[in-house]
């Protein structure tokens, strides 16, 4: 019988440390009793700054998000045979230059543990249902329609 794969996955209203809650999610997945994996592929991503944009809100329905978030790793990590998944997403305003996503990944080695970070990035930029705005420097905002290229 196949085990499940332990998948975290958390909406952060609030500024998060990605790399404090990659340790933390190590820490505990050790602690469950599950071997340290024999590769880890991680991504942090960023608000970036450019014409005039102080900052991205990003809208979500609370419930819903986080079962598709929940169906969109596990299918992703079953398809690239992960042994456990993370998932940290801000949701509310987010200031340029803060953390907006976390994804961390276990795996066997470092192509499945690479390419399952790489498709959860990709599902959740093109997948997920948060609503997105963009804020300018003089009050303005507009809502993003489509989503940036890789």
């Amino acid at each position: 019988m196949d085990r499940p794969i332990p998948i975290e996955i958390r909406l952060h209203p609030e500024r998060f440390d990605p790399l404090e809650l990659l340790q933390h999610w190590e820490e505990g997945l050790l602690e469950a009793g599950l071997p340290r994996a024999a590769a880890t592929s991680s991504f942090i991503g960023r608000v970036r700054a450019g014409d005039g944009v102080v900052a991205l809100e990003l809208e979500h329905y609370p419930g819903m998000t986080e079962a598709e978030l929940q169906r969109i790793a596990a299918s992703v990590s079953q398809r690239h045979g992960a042994l456990a998944c993370l998932i940290e997403h801000r949701v509310g305003r987010i200031a340029v230059d803060e953390a907006i996503v976390c994804v961390a990944v276990w795996a066997d080695r470092r192509g499945p543990a690479q390419r399952c970070c790489q498709e959860l990035l990709e599902e959740l930029k093109h997948n997920a249902p948060f609503w997105k705005r963009e804020w300018n420097a003089d009050g303005s905002s507009q809502w993003i329609e489509g989503n940036t290229p890789l």
